[in-house]
C-alpha cells in the first residue's frame, strides 16, 4: 500500500481485519495521526484520546483489564467506532463532543456544542483546595462563565459544606449545567444563574470567585485548530488582546468578595496582555504540576487597590 493510500480514509468493507478493542485503539489512533488532528481537549497524544473514544463508546471505564483488550467486537460496535472514529479525523469533530462526554477532576459531565469542553488546569488548584489562599473552609463560592458547570460543581465537591452559585450569560450552556448539576444530586448545593457577568448574580459576598472566561484574543482566534471551530464562539472570543470581560470582571468583583476574599481567573495566553495591561497590580500566577498556564490570583484587597484603573479601562 502506498503512502498516498494510508492518508486516505479507508471504507468500512476494507476493515475486515479488525476484531479486537486493541485493534480499533490503533486503527483509531493511526487514523488521527494521518489526518492531523490536534489533540488540545484534555488528551496529550493519539492513543490517549482513542482509548477513550474506543472504550467509552463500548462503555467500558479506562481500567477495563488487558486481556479484554483482546475481546471480539459486534458488527454494530464496529460500526458505530468507524462512524465516530471517521467524524473526528475528516470532521475534526471533539471525541467529548462525538461522546457528549468529557472529564474533569476525576467525574464525567455531559458536553455538547453548547458549551466548552473542560480542560482548565483550576481543576488542579480545586483539588488542593486553592491552598495557600483560602485558609479557612469558605461558605459562598461563585463560579462565573460556568458553561458546562464542572469548575463549580468540583468546587461543590471539594467543599461540600459551601453554598455554590454558577453563572452563564448562555442559556444553553446554563441548561447543561444544570443537567449536569441534577445527574449529580447537587441541586441542594448548587445554584444556577443565567447572567451577563454578575449582572444578575445575588447581592451577596463571596469568599472566593472563579471564572474562565472568554479570552482569545483576535490573532489565536484566527490561527485555531479546526478543532475549535466547533466550540461556541461565545465561549472563546474576547476583543483584539483577549481582556474585553477580564477586565469587567477585574472591576466588579470587588463588590461581590469578602474583605479577605479572593478572585481566581483562567486567561490562557492572554496572560501577558493583562500583566503588560496592569503591570502595578500583584497578580499571583500558580504553576501547574499537570500542564496549563495563564491563570492568576488576585486578592479582593488588590482589587479594591486598583479599582479605579480596572474601571478606566472597561470599554
Amino acid at each position: 500500500m502506498s503512502v498516498h493510500n494510508l492518508t486516505v480514509f479507508p471504507e468500512f468493507k476494507d476493515l475486515a481485519e479488525l476484531k479486537s478493542i486493541l485493534d480499533w485503539t490503533r486503527f483509531s489512533a493511526s487514523q488521527m495521526e494521518r489526518h492531523d488532528c490536534f489533540y488540545g481537549h484534555g488528551f496529550q497524544s493519539p492513543w490517549h484520546e482513542s482509548q477513550f473514544l474506543v472504550l467509552r463508546t463500548l462503555s467500558l471505564d479506562w481500567d477495563v483489564p488487558d486481556v479484554a483488550l483482546s475481546s471480539s467486537l459486534l458488527l454494530n460496535e464496529q460500526e458505530t467506532l468507524y462512524s465516530l472514529i471517521r467524524k473526528r479525523c475528516l470532521d475534526k469533530i471533539p471525541t467529548a463532543y462525538l461522546l457528549e462526554e468529557a472529564w474533569f477532576c476525576a467525574e464525567p459531565f455531559r458536553v455538547t456544542p453548547d458549551v466548552l469542553i473542560p480542560r482548565s488546569p483550576i481543576g488542579e488548584l480545586i483539588q488542593q483546595g486553592f491552598a495557600p489562599w483560602l485558609v479557612e473552609p469558605p461558605s459562598q463560592l461563585l463560579d462565573m462563565c460556568t458553561g458546562s458547570g464542572c469548575i463549580g460543581i468540583a468546587m461543590a465537591r471539594a467543599f461540600p459544606e459551601a453554598q455554590v452559585d454558577v453563572s452563564d450569560i448562555s442559556e444553553s450552556a446554563l441548561n447543561i449545567a444544570i443537567e449536569n448539576i441534577s445527574d449529580k444530586d447537587l441541586g441542594f448545593q448548587v445554584d444556577a444563574y443565567l447572567s451577563d457577568l454578575f449582572e444578575s448574580i445575588p447581592e451577596k459576598k463571596y469568599d472566593l470567585i472563579v471564572t474562565n472566561p472568554p479570552y482569545v484574543d483576535t490573532e489565536d482566534l484566527s490561527d485555531m485548530p479546526a478543532e475549535f471551530t466547533h466550540e461556541p464562539m461565545l465561549g472563546l472570543a474576547a476583543g483584539e488582546d483577549g481582556l474585553d470581560l477580564v477586565i469587567d470582571i477585574l472591576a466588579q468583583a470587588p463588590d461581590y468578595l469578602t474583605s479577605q476574599g479572593w478572585l481566581i481567573g483562567e486567561v490562557g495566553n492572554s496572560a501577558l496582555a493583562l500583566m503588560n495591561r496592569f503591570p502595578e497590580v500583584e497578580f499571583q500566577w500558580p504553576e501547574f504540576e499537570f500542564g496549563g498556564q495563564g491563570v492568576f490570583v488576585v486578592s479582593a484587597e488588590e482589587l479594591l487597590k486598583h479599582h479605579d484603573q480596572f474601571v478606566a479601562a472597561q470599554r
